[in-house]
């Protein structure tokens, strides 16, 4: 039979309610007490009732984790794994567990995000963008439970964003190309009404017009983060009169799919084309040729929105959003000697 606080009380010698004022760190509980107190609790090994403890406190130390899009990223996606991961650790070093939410099977019965968010107790929310924001998303952000989106724009009356400065990363990949030489850059994007493709399909627009470059619609084409759609947007660059002498894909996994299509057409990469992709992912330092990408910092953005976050839960007025600057790493597919390069 596991133990009670009763029974915790009974051999400390004290009353139930100074076992529980000293599990929860309330002041004013005599030093040599709280001693007897935490030498029971450790020799019998005693674990504090978890619910009881969060009515007590009024705090679950628990964050919700939600991908927020009918089409998801999820840990498919090695950029996401990496920031949720930095995010993960660095939660666990306040204190806090991680509690996913599921959007499968979303139906009246199990509640929307704000229920299942309010039925757990969760402190906190992350919210990790996707493809399509759902609905149910909207009622969270505006409710009073603090949340953190990254690469999601959120303005609810306790939340705040961290996200990469993705217009100028656009605009650094372009004048990088410009500066060595290359007058004709296409572009492939994620989903078209995605925020982060909006802004660096922004920044792209915004150089190619500064340096007075030709922007041509079908030299524009979308996808979805991933490799195949990259590969199919790459096929539709190539079927264009002309082809660019450089294409800028928004994720690497994009990049690696138009490097497929240019492959398979007969032309090289990068003499034929050169290729910059974004995220800075594992496989771009073993892909044939070395892919250039721009670089963004995964474990400053988990480790920003972590403590972000638990400012928010704390108390925090609405903090601002904050926006991190990139690294274009040029490598051999844009036709230059590996080198870094900072705009």
């Amino acid at each position: 039979m596991s133990l009670t606080i009763k029974d915790i009380a009974k051999m400390a010698g004290v009353s139930p309610a100074t076992v529980s004022k000293t599990i929860n760190n309330y002041h004013g509980i005599n030093e040599a007490t709280k001693k007897k107190i935490l030498d029971v609790i450790k020799e019998t090994g005693y674990q504090p009732n978890f619910s009881a403890k969060s009515l007590a406190t009024k705090k679950s130390n628990l964050i919700g984790l939600i991908y927020a899009g009918k089409v998801n990223v999820e840990f498919t996606h090695p950029f996401f794994n990496e920031v949720v991961t930095a995010f993960k650790k660095n939660m666990g070093l306040l204190g806090y567990d991680i509690l996913m939410f599921s959007n499968e099977n979303f139906s009246q019965d199990n509640g929307s995000y704000l229920a299942r968010c309010k039925h757990f107790h969760v402190d906190g929310c992350l919210i990790i963008t996707g493809e399509e924001i759902e609905d149910s998303i909207h009622d969270l952000v505006n409710s009073e439970i603090p949340c953190m989106g990254i690469d999601l724009v959120l303005d609810g009356p306790r939340s705040s964003y961290v996200m990469t400065d993705n217009i100028n990363l656009g605009a650094k990949v372009i004048q990088h190309l410009y500066l060595n030489s290359v007058r004709t850059i296409g572009f492939i994007g994620g989903q078209q009404n995605s925020e982060v493709t909006k802004l660096r399909g922004r920044g792209y627009l915004q150089a190619m017009n500064q340096f007075g470059l030709e922007i041509k619609d079908e030299w524009m084409q979308y996808g979805d983060y991933y490799e195949d759609s990259g590969y199919t947007a790459m096929k539709k660059i190539l079927q264009a009169p002309e082809r660019p002498e450089a294409v800028f894909a928004a994720s690497d996994l994009m990049a690696f799919g138009a490097l497929r299509a240019i492959k398979e057409a007969g032309l090289r990469v990068p003499e034929d084309i050169r290729l910059v992709g974004c995220d800075d992912i594992d496989a771009c330092r073993y892909s044939a040729p070395l892919l250039s990408t721009v670089r963004q910092d995964k474990e400053r953005l988990g480790k920003l929105a972590a403590y972000m976050l638990n400012d928010l839960i704390n108390g925090q007025s609405k903090l601002k959003p904050v926006f991190i600057d990139s690294e274009l790493i040029a490598r051999e597919s844009c036709g230059n000697a590996i080198l870094k390069s900072k705009a």
